[in-house]
């Protein structure tokens, strides 16, 4: 099949690659001019494991490509995704700008029978809104399907090649039959294709999101009041996680949850339910608490130093989650910010997301290409990322390289048994602190 994906950000670039990779023909299309040339040129943008062998492959192969032009894009596509930003305004609500001007630009260009598939994160109603502006131009049969993505960062090749459902909302029974086709594929396995209307399959991404929110948030919680009892969050986690009606899956203690999705997903969840006069409690605490998270170890960092003007701090970790270089929310960044504003010297490692941080902070930290470079003559360690070659590092190196042995660890990577044997001064989330 032809298909167009509008937009070449991580969605759009994931979802094209990926439907070329099951054999259709893909365009993407990008006002980015240096982005599409960089593409064209075999330059990926962003990091995603698995994502480079399906690029490269597909581009080789003529079943990938890329333009500016979007008349060009679309020519004979069957069907669109529109995969575009929908950024948190001031208030919390979804900018659907940007979906809305292509809607407006698509009318006109439409020659035969298309469905537009809104891809995006988007509020409740915003299909209506889409077809109502493409209708006002357009001169042919057109659908407009929702179709919300559920990919994590770090997994999105998997999570998209093998998903444990997709959801599609749409009352076409002509569209629903090019959306079944298109997606048999990847559910041979008979993981399902979920059909709704459109205002159901909206909703079901926003309330997804924000109920994994919760579920971390009222974690970190429990975390909060172990400390203050005595008891320890990892026992917690691990008698709660065994009931089948809670699950293992986001009941790890930490430093918060940051990235693209969660936070902004919580705050239009939260804004869409004010629009419609209902005070959604649950959600304005679950930002509560995520915001007084990201630096929980902050206080305690400051009264073990006391005073942290020339502090040397190493951080690993930047990326808001492991396998990404996604920065955007990032605690680690909070956490940065409040160290230099306290006169603290910062020293930093990620193996994927330092570009990024480079580009944002300059020279107002340091970056190693080794996280054990960072550490040298360091007062602390700072782990802010679960990177996995973080989870089992050499402890005797760690000891050689700082200056004293105090680690605080915002993601409870080591076993405290093993702290106290090594010797180490170990503050974590919601757990004993060992004294060295």
């Amino acid at each position: 099949m032809k298909i167009a994906v509008v937009g070449t950000g991580y969605v759009g670039l994931v979802t094209g690659t990926c439907f070329a990779e099951t054999g259709n023909t893909v365009t993407c299309i990008d006002i980015d001019k240096q982005k599409v040339e960089n593409l064209n040129n075999g330059v990926i943008p962003i990091y995603e494991r698995g994502l480079d062998e399906f690029f490269h492959r597909n581009t080789k192969e003529g079943r990938l490509f890329f333009t500016t032009d979007l008349k060009q894009g679309i020519k004979d596509a069957k069907i669109i995704f529109l995969a575009l930003p929908t950024p948190p305004g001031e208030d919390g609500s979804a900018d659907l700008k940007y979906i809305l001007k292509v809607a407006s630009d698509l009318g006109p260009l439409l020659i035969e029978y298309t469905v537009i598939v809104d891809k995006s994160t988007v509020p409740v109603g915003t299909a209506e809104k889409v077809r109502a502006i493409i209708q006002e131009r357009a001169t042919v049969e057109f659908d407009v399907v929702s179709n919300p993505e559920f990919l994590r960062e770090g997994v999105a090749i998997d999570d998209f090649m093998k998903p444990e459902r997709v959801v599609v909302g749409t009352k076409s029974a002509k569209a629903k039959k090019l959306m079944e086709l298109l997606y048999s594929p990847l559910v041979r396995q008979g993981n399902p294709v979920i059909f709704m209307d459109e205002k159901s399959a909206e909703l079901t991404k926003y309330a997804a999101n924000s109920f994994l929110a919760t579920k971390i948030s009222f974690m970190n919680e429990v975390a909060n009041l172990c400390e203050r009892v005595g008891a320890d969050i990892d026992a917690v986690r691990l008698g709660i996680g065994s009931d089948s009606r809670i699950g293992k899956r986001f009941l790890f203690a930490g430093i918060g949850y940051g990235g693209s999705c969660f936070p902004k997903d919580v705050q239009a969840l939260s804004k869409s339910s004010e629009d419609a006069n209902y005070d959604f409690k649950i959600l304005k605490s679950v930002m509560e608490v995520n915001e007084l998270q990201k630096t929980a170890l902050l206080p305690r960092i400051k009264k073990h130093f006391a005073d942290l003007k020339g502090k040397k701090i190493a951080v690993w970790g930047l990326a808001f989650k492991p396998h990404t270089d996604d920065i955007r929310e990032a605690p680690a960044l909070y956490n940065i910010e409040e160290l230099l504003e306290a006169g603290a010297i910062v020293n930093a490692h990620d193996p994927e997301a330092m570009p990024n941080v480079k580009r944002l902070l300059g020279e107002r930290i340091n970056f190693f290409e080794n996280p054990y470079d960072a550490i040298v003559d360091a007062d602390a360690l700072f782990i802010a990322t679960e990177w996995p070659e973080y989870r089992a590092p050499d402890f005797d190196r760690i000891n050689k390289g700082l200056s004293s042995k105090l680690i605080f660890d915002g993601r409870n990577l080591f076993d405290l048994s093993a702290m106290k044997e090594l010797g180490f001064t170990y503050y974590s989330i919601g757990r004993e602190t060992i004294y060295g």
